[in-house]
């Protein structure tokens, strides 16, 4: 009885075996692995047409120059330009818009104009209610 007395007691851990649980992913992250570029995707099969009426309409330009945002250039996308203040601006783009609704507004400035000069021009024309404005930018590699 002695004997069995000395025998130390096997203490109860209070661990979780992961390695079963890691086997288990490993082979659910190979499946996935395999079978993921089986799948088809999302794609959609558009009707096709014959040549689409979409008519090609140039945004009106304005053009900031580096003398600063009070006087503007406006392109009015047929070859126009004319020199105006930001009123006369606004007025002269409502004009034309009021015969093409959907005519987009394009702002190119030189890049050394301070950017708060562009953003004070942009933020007049939506105020005026001019939605479609947007920025000119040259592509990378072009001069």
């Amino acid at each position: 009885m002695a004997a069995s007395s000395r025998r130390a007691r096997r203490a109860l851990k209070s661990e979780i075996n992961v390695v079963p649980f890691i086997d288990v992913v490993l082979v659910l992250l190979i499946v996935f692995m395999v079978a993921a570029p089986m799948m088809q995707t999302g794609q959609i099969k558009l009707p096709e047409a014959g040549q689409s009426s979409q008519v090609d309409v140039r945004p009106m330009q304005i053009q900031i120059k580096d003398d600063g945002a009070d006087t503007l250039s406006l392109n009015d996308g047929q070859g126009n330009v004319s020199t105006l203040s930001i009123d006369e601006l606004v007025e002269a783009i409502r004009a034309k818009q009021v015969e093409n609704p959907a005519l987009p507004v394009v702002i190119s400035a030189d890049k050394t104009i301070k950017y708060e000069a562009v953003i004070n021009v942009m933020s007049r024309l939506q105020k005026d209610g001019i939605k479609q404005v947007g920025l000119l930018v040259q592509q990378q590699g072009g001069k």
